[in-house]
């Protein structure tokens, strides 16, 4: 084991020797890193970092050398120095800096020259948006981020406090449109929105009179590009003024102002330092991994192009775009596609009373992912500390509503007295105006929705004044009069051109309402319901049968007299039915005939109690309980059935619901419609399967509902399709209509705000509020699901049973008549079975008796002379003693044998208890009579106490038998008896 490891280990060192010889041996890959740079110090930090990579290559046989200049302002006189004494040393990466005294002068003839000859650049100064154009600048990369990308940060900012509206004021330059169009690309993402941009020409110091519409926006925090501004009032209490880093610099920064610094963003020296060090890695890397193996390709004059083709200058601008500096002097170095760095680093200045202070950063050194950290110390406008809302929130709101009972009650204010008079119910005055005649009608409002009006305001703390919509529409989405585009009319074109701050009607939460206006939490949920008017039933004088169909009635009739057939043929033919049993006591009267089964089963059907004649078979009564079974489930189902019947027979609706034939296939005999630029029309126009139903519908919707449910009362309209709280409303005061079907199409009702409305949290909130205290419902019990006492209790008639519901009971029926039929098989099967084993048992034991009786005859005759003989041997006294002890034996067992008598063969009594004839076959015996062994003794023998051995007989020690009948027991005793 140890040899195969110390073999691999000699392999590579000794690789490592041979790549070090031939490093030790061939000459250096020469790299020059030239510079554009600002100062002499600048130079000698360039020329040092340079030095400084020379220590770090290791085994990398490469030498890095460095040549720079400083800058020329003239960007003409740049280019020429740039290619006489940089670009000739045949340099393989640049860095470049500002002109000296400043950057305001962009190295855009450095970057066009390098560009042009494939060479690298990094800048460390250059914070212009027109370098990450690749088209123009194609090698460019820079250490500092653009001025456009202060917009990442602003965003993070904003995030940060909860701001959603902004208003932007921007330059119209290259600088100030890409900073608004990055903004807008991220704050699009994160729901904020801009809700107004001021522009102004650039260079333009006195913009103040573009800035005198601001009071009346929304927004309070703005996003200004420049300082200029703030003159005005803008500056007081409310107002967010977030300024770029140009406008930092500024000497006349207004107190509460809060705007951004790069880190070491003018530190030459360090940044110095980040940019050679990155240099250096990436190209070490390169060779490292044999990307690159030789940068002689390079062009050491501007006359000529070497290559236009795969060249080291692009190899290295793709490594640096890859690579990453974690331990940078200015943070972590990356640059995306463009060559922008990421993740700089940003601190927070705040303009107070006593200067410019640093009150928070963005970025971080070590990480990826940015962080942002701001301290609550900050002074706002108006020299305060509390973070402003950034809106001007108006706590007066315009709220629009429309009749829609029963959330929205409406009457004349002429007709019933000032609004609020009376006492029971909560009214406000909501005047209607009309924009064609510009007419002004006086109403007063009630119901659900003013009711809950008042409970949110006096929870979220804010005033309203109500009206009623304009065109008293909910809203749809369509052109106008003499317009090529489509707009919002109805309540909700109210609120997207700000002619009403909130919505608080039934309005239903839908995907084409969402995207131009805000909703709230839903304050109630539902569906949509049809509402029908009420079809009575007819009635007949064969009501009564109703609860069943014809085919019920017919298959239960010939049921009974099926089951009376089988019962009757059952019991006739069972070896154990009254027609088999000869030696019963049943008279003939008893016997189950055709006539005695049929009264059975209708007996049994109809509960009405049974006669004599009842089946006596095990297969026939099996069959009788079944048919029990079947008439109590009958008897039930018809009961329930016809009270059900009978008592509920109440009108009915004439459709099923969404999808009944008449609906689905629409015909000229069957109206339905619903209201027009309602969500329900937007449902049906949404949806593609119901896209012939809304077709139908299209030119028949009505203008409101109170229309359409007037004309289904006055059967002008078959069907209405609307809210499911309205209907149900409307069908519990009238009982002449009805809802049909159940609930589709469900959905919320919520509170309209308009979009991004400062008040949308609050209200949803409330009614959040209000949902747990109960109140809703409250409002539901009082408004919505309050019934007339007029009409009766609703209910709906059970459907007609037939042969499908009652299919199991028949089976049952059925498969009682096959158990029946099979089982007296079984019992006639059984019977002959039984008959022939008992003759053939009864035959072998007579046979097993005589032969036992001539076995037994010839063995006790044997015996009994045996014995004689040994008598005959012995004295007269000892014979006498043995005849007496034997003539005892025997009469004792006599004795004990017919103590049991009169039996039968098989030792039952003949005569019972109760004196009557015993069934049992079998012949008599008396005493006196001659008895087999079998009989006497039940299969027993008789065994008589063992003998003293005798001299004659000594050989008989075996045990004896003596049967009562034995033929030669009469012989001894009447030898026995001359004996005694």
């Amino acid at each position: 084991m140890a040899h195969k490891t110390i073999l691999p280990l000699i392999i590579i060192i000794h690789k490592l020797l041979v790549s070090e010889s031939q490093n030790i041996g061939s000459p250096p890959e020469i790299i020059t890193i030239g510079g554009v740079l600002s100062s002499k110090i600048a130079q000698m930090e360039f020329e040092k970092s340079v030095n400084n990579l020379n220590l770090l290559n290791g085994r990398i046989n490469l030498h890095f050398n460095s040549t720079s200049i400083i800058m020329d302002p003239n960007p003409i006189q740049s280019a020429i120095k740039l290619c006489d004494n940089v670009v000739s040393q045949g340099v393989q990466v640049m860095v470049v800096s500002h002109p000296p005294g400043g950057d305001s002068q962009p190295p855009i003839s450095v970057s066009y020259t390098c560009g042009f000859y494939q060479i690298p650049v990094i800048g460390i100064s250059a914070r212009d948006s027109a370098f990450s154009d690749k088209n123009v600048h194609p090698t460019f990369l820079r250490t500092v981020p653009p001025y456009f990308h202060q917009a990442d940060v602003w965003l993070e900012l904003l995030k940060h406090y909860g701001w959603k509206k902004v208003i932007f004021i921007h330059s119209m330059d290259e600088e100030g449109r890409m900073i608004l169009s990055r903004f807008q690309a991220l704050a699009e993402k994160e729901d904020i929105s801009v809700e107004e941009t001021i522009k102004y020409e650039a260079g333009d110091n006195s913009f103040e009179s573009l800035l005198t519409d601001i009071p009346s926006f929304e927004s309070r925090v703005i996003l200004p590009i420049s300082y200029e501004a703030t003159k005005r009032s803008l500056m007081g209490e409310g107002y967010v003024w977030i300024v770029s880093e140009q406008a930092m610099k500024a000497t006349n920064v207004p107190v509460g102002a809060l705007g951004l610094e790069l880190f070491n963003a003018t530190a030459e020296n360090v940044h110095i330092k980040d940019a050679v060090t990155i240099i250096g890695k990436t190209i070490r890397n390169l060779f490292k991994n044999d990307n690159l193996t030789t940068v002689s390709d390079v062009s050491n004059s501007c006359k000529n192009r070497k290559s236009l083709g795969e060249t080291s200058g692009k190899i290295i601008y793709r490594g640096l775009l890859k690579e990453r500096l974690d331990n940078a002097i200015t943070g972590q170095i990356t640059f995306n596609n463009d060559g922008d760095r990421l993740n700089p680093i940003y601190y927070f200045k705040n303009r107070q009373p006593m200067g410019i202070v640093p009150v928070g950063y963005f970025g971080n050194k070590e990480a990826m992912v940015p962080a942002l950290d701001i301290s609550d110390n900050i002074t706002w406008p108006g020299n305060i500390n509390t973070k402003p809302k950034g809106l001007n929130i108006v706590t007066h709101l315009e709220v629009v509503t429309l009749e829609a009972k029963p959330f929205v009650h409406t009457r004349l204010r002429s007709e019933g007295g000032p609004c609020g008079s009376d006492k029971e119910k909560f009214e406000l005055p909501c005047n209607h105006v009309n924009m064609s005649t510009n007419v002004t009608t006086e109403y007063c409002c009630w119901g659900y929705c003013m009711e809950m009006l008042r409970e949110i305001s006096q929870m979220v703390n804010f005033t309203y004044d109500v009206h009623i919509s304009h065109d008293k529409t909910f809203g749809s989405f369509e052109k106008r009069r003499g317009s090529k585009t489509k707009q919002w009319n109805g309540m909700v074109g109210e609120l997207v051109s700000k002619q009403a701050d909130l919505i608080v009607a039934p309005l239903t939460i839908n995907p084409e309402r969402a995207n131009y206006i805000d909703f709230s939490k839903p304050f109630k949920y539902q569906g949509l319901i049809i509402l029908v008017k009420k079809t009575a039933k007819s009635s007949n004088l064969a009501s009564f049968l109703q609860p069943f169909q014809d085919t019920l009635w017919i298959l239960v009739g010939l049921s009974v007299h099926v089951v009376a057939l089988v019962l009757y043929l059952l019991d006739r033919f069972s070896p154990f039915g009254r027609f088999k049993l000869a030696k019963s006591d049943d008279t003939e009267e008893d016997a189950l005939n055709l006539s005695s089964a049929m009264w059975f089963a209708w007996g049994v059907l109809l509960n009405s109690g049974i006669g004599e004649g009842t089946p006596r078979s095990f297969s026939a009564r099996v069959l009788g309980m079944v048919w029990a079974g079947f008439a109590m489930i009958i008897v039930a189902s018809y009961t329930a059935n016809l009270a059900a019947f009978l008592v509920l027979d109440r009108p009915e609706a004439s459709i099923t619901g969404i999808d009944d034939a008449r609906l689905r296939n629409p015909n000229e005999n069957f109206n339905y419609s619903t209201v027009k630029n309602s969500a329900v029309e937007m449902y049906f126009k949404r949806q593609v399967e119901l896209s012939t139903m809304y077709r139908q519908m299209e030119e028949r919707n009505y203008l409101t509902a109170e229309d359409a449910i007037d004309a289904v009362r006055n059967n002008k309209l078959d069907a209405f399709i609307w809210d499911s709280s309205r209907l149900e409303y409307e069908a519990a005061k009238d009982c002449d209509l009805i809802v049909a079907g159940e609930l589709f199409g469900r959905s919320g009702l919520g509170v309209g705000l308009q979009k991004r409305s400062p008040w949308t949290h609050d209200i949803s909130m409330a009614i959040l509020g209000l949902h747990e205290k109960g109140k809703m419902e409250q409002l539901d019990n009082e408004w919505i699901l309050k019934e007339s006492s007029e009409c009766p209790l609703e209910g709906s008639a059970p459907a007609t049973l037939g042969l499908t519901n009652m299919a199991g009971v028949f089976m049952m029926v059925a498969g009682g008549i096959v158990a029946g039929v099979f089982l007296i098989f079984v019992e006639i099967t059984y019977k002959r079975y039984r008959g022939l084993k008992e003759k053939e048992l009864e035959l072998a034991r007579n046979a097993a008796d005589r032969w036992r009786g001539n076995i037994e005859k010839r063995k006790k005759l044997r015996e009994t002379w045996d014995y004689i003989r040994a008598m005959k041997d012995q004295p007269s006294t000892s014979v006498r003693e043995k005849r007496r002890t034997l003539r005892q034996t025997l009469q004792r067992q006599r004795d004990e044998q017919f103590a049991a008598i009169p039996i039968n063969m098989k030792g039952i009594p003949l005569n019972t208890n109760d004196g009557s004839n015993s069934s049992m076959q079998g012949e008599t015996h008396y005493p006196g009579k001659r008895l087999s062994y079998t009989e006497a003794t039940g299969s027993k023998l008789y065994s008589p106490p063992p003998q003293p051995s005798l001299p004659s007989a000594s050989s008989q020690s075996e045990s004896r038998s003596v049967t009562i009948n034995n033929p030669a027991y009469g012989d001894l005793m009447s030898q026995d008896d001359n004996f005694v």
